[in-house]
């Protein structure tokens, strides 16, 4: 059902999916989702997963997978966590990937705001978890949901968290990705000033 609803939104929408690598890398990955500007790229990635009819979880407070929509929230792929507490995010996203196999949503840039540069989250799950990470980006211009570019965990292990970096930087800049809100997106993801000093 989900995947015909997926396919079906997009169409009205006017989107499309591309992938760019094996559609099995979503099955258990890191999803690195930018730019991160406007709520719209959280319901186009959805749709796309609902689409391919591949396991998608996000983590969220846990006072939402509690309440009395918690049912619908934990069905959307929500997994909650009690942010009031000192989490150690890292290992419980570990243990998370050790019970079930789906691509975890994390969006490095923390806020739909311009940012200097990413946080390094999404790396550390990645090698707690002991899997890939994989590139997702919407671009508004195009009206294309990019998914599938995959750093496979060997290569996060071989080579260091800069080589990473660069290769995620390059990839945004290559596909010329345009987001909801381009003046909110650094694509200097390593740590750039903006151009108007702001």
């Amino acid at each position: 059902m989900k995947k015909l609803l997926g396919k079906l939104m997009l169409k009205l929408l006017g989107w499309k999916v591309v992938l760019q690598g094996d559609a099995d890398s979503l099955n258990r990955c890191i999803l690195v989702v930018a730019p991160h500007t406007h709520n719209m790229e959280y319901i186009l990635g959805n749709l796309a997963y609902w689409s391919l009819n591949k396991p998608l979880k996000i983590i969220i407070k846990d006072a939402h997978t509690k309440a009395w929509y918690g049912s619908a929230v934990r069905g959307l792929g929500g997994i909650g966590i009690d942010r009031s507490q000192k989490n150690d995010l890292i290992n419980f996203v570990a243990k998370q990937f050790a019970k079930d196999d789906f691509s975890l949503v994390i969006t490095p840039e923390g806020t739909r705001s311009w940012v200097p540069k990413w946080r390094k989250g999404f790396y550390h799950m990645a090698l707690a978890a002991k899997v890939p990470i994989v590139l997702a980006a919407g671009d508004f211009k195009r009206k294309t949901v990019y998914l599938g570019y995959t750093i496979p965990y060997e290569r996060i292990t071989s080579v260091p968290f800069t080589e990473i970096m660069k290769e995620i930087q390059e990839y945004y800049v290559k596909n010329d990705i345009v987001p909801k809100i381009p003046e909110n997106w650094n694509p200097n993801i390593m740590g750039a000033e903006p151009e108007n000093g702001n």
